[in-house]
């Protein structure tokens, strides 16, 4: 009995020395290798969308640019941006599209928003081809063709990056007062988007910079009710690792359907390094540590056949991905942002 709990002390005190070194040695390689403000790649194809009516490649405004933005970081051409990341939906994207435009459409037509200026309701919608190999770009683009470039805009990346990638590009390209990003699938019913609007809207004055998400955790149980054991385990697993290595406040990392402020939407995106699945919770890690008001959100949410998300390996993946990015801002390897300043990034 003596040999066996020796044996067991010494195992345990072996596996945690071990595992110490592993954190160390990551620790280190991750600080040689990383930069502390991220160094945002963009193809010179990247930098524009084609305009049917002109037949011409316009260029895309910059969300970084200082002449786009009053001093308040505030300015802006339009009162909504949404910013779609699209890869291989040739298929879903139409019928998102549909819906999306018919709500945006119809408050085009009731004109006022609840802005305290009370702007009229303007939109753009900025798909993100992310390197598809089916027809998801000529999908956007007949679209384009019917609505016009002013309202629809198509940024086809030449290689895919991950849907965190594709989302800050189109949020870097956006004109909005307002930027939404919201999933190709269509699983988030699009007319709950005036409830992140009239949180923003409420908490617009609040002295914390707003931020509405849309959330599904009032649908967890119904989730696994319908999922299988392994599928629950690993949801578990996630939101636990979520918390104890990120994000404390919030319940819901993952919905795709989130709404900043322009003066946000530049200090977030300008520092976020993940460009894979889990760049959420990088985002609402910066937006924890900067005192943001983060709303979340009750949505209308129907899972939608056609997900790229692998049951077991996408959530391996994004695991491994929030414990990198905790590391990352532990050791210093990732800066955080401040208010004060929106600029710092590089980009070519």
């Amino acid at each position: 009995m003596h040999f066996c709990c020796e044996f067991w002390t010494q195992f345990v005190t072996i596996l945690l020395t071990g595992l110490a070194v592993v954190v160390l040695v990551s620790a280190l390689v991750l600080r040689l290798i990383s930069t502390p403000v991220p160094v945002i790649h963009r193809t010179d194809s990247e930098h524009y969308y084609y305009d049917p009516k002109t037949k011409q490649r316009i260029k895309f405004p910059d969300l970084m640019d200082s002449s786009d933005h009053d001093e308040d970081g505030n300015r802006s051409s339009v009162y909504v941006s949404v910013v779609v990341p699209a890869f291989n939906e040739e298929k879903r994207l139409p019928i998102m599209l549909d819906e999306t435009i018919h709500y945006l459409e119809g408050r085009c037509r009731e004109g006022s928003t609840p802005a305290p200026d009370h702007q009229v309701f303007t939109y753009e919608i900025i798909v993100v081809d992310d390197g598809s190999d089916d027809r998801t770009s000529e999908v956007a683009l007949d679209y384009c063709h019917r609505y016009g470039s002013e309202k629809i805009r198509v940024l086809t990346l030449e290689a895919n990056r991950g849907k965190g990638g594709a989302v800050r590009l189109g949020v870097m390209s956006s004109r909005g007062r307002l930027v939404l990003f919201a999933d190709a699938d269509g699983a988030t019913k699009f007319t709950d988007f005036h409830k992140l609007e009239a949180f923003m809207w409420e908490k617009a004055n609040s002295g914390r910079e707003p931020i509405a998400i849309g959330s599904r955790a009032h649908l967890q149980s119904e989730a696994v009710a319908t999922r299988s054991l392994l599928r629950t385990i690993l949801m578990y697993g996630f939101h636990v690792g979520v918390w104890l290595l990120a994000v404390r406040t919030v319940r819901d990392t993952q919905c795709g359907f989130k709404l900043f402020g322009r003066r946000m939407a530049r200090v977030l995106f300008s520092h976020t390094h993940c460009q894979k699945w889990a760049f959420d919770v990088e985002l609402l890690l910066i937006a924890e540590r900067l005192d943001t008001n983060i709303g979340e959100i009750a949505v209308n949410w129907t899972e939608i056949e056609g997900s790229k998300v692998v049951p077991f390996w996408s959530w391996l993946q994004m695991g491994k991905d929030v414990a990198i990015i905790s590391l990352k801002y532990t050791t210093g390897a990732c800066r955080y942002p401040s208010l004060a300043s929106s600029s710092g990034h590089k980009s070519d």
